[in-house]
């Protein structure tokens, strides 16, 4: 079964940074569109990056110049550094990619139709 599981997140204060991994099950998802999206409490799930098998990477305006999303693609793992975390970053973190038969736009959620499990990152001090 194809999966995707997030690690990296946590606990940090406001000004400091973690990095998010995803590894996927098979190589092949790393030619796929890939996301991050994220859930903070009471809320609805958001945008947050996306890197396209294609073309440049994307990014919501709220974690432009603090977030990078990479690729690995020897180790199947997408990344996101956060940098200059500020409390409103806290929320569940998740993976997502997108096979390519699916429609829609890169920033929605709709788009995607494998989802990780999500981890948690807190910032606060």
């Amino acid at each position: 079964q194809v999966q995707l599981v997030e690690s990296g997140g946590g606990l940090v204060q406001p000004g400091g940074s973690l990095r998010l991994s995803c590894t996927a099950s098979e190589r092949t998802i790393m030619f796929y569109l890939m996301g991050w999206f994220r859930q903070a409490p009471g809320k609805e799930r958001e945008f947050v990056a996306a890197f396209p098998s294609t073309g440049s990477r994307i990014y919501a305006d709220s974690v432009k110049a603090r977030f990078t999303m990479s690729k690995d693609i020897a180790k199947n793992t997408v990344y996101l550094q956060m940098n200059n975390l500020k409390p409103e970053d806290t929320a569940v973190y998740y993976c997502a990619a997108s096979s390519p038969a699916t429609v829609g736009a890169v920033t929605s959620e709709r788009k995607y139709d494998l989802w990780g499990q999500g981890t948690q990152v807190t910032v606060s001090s």
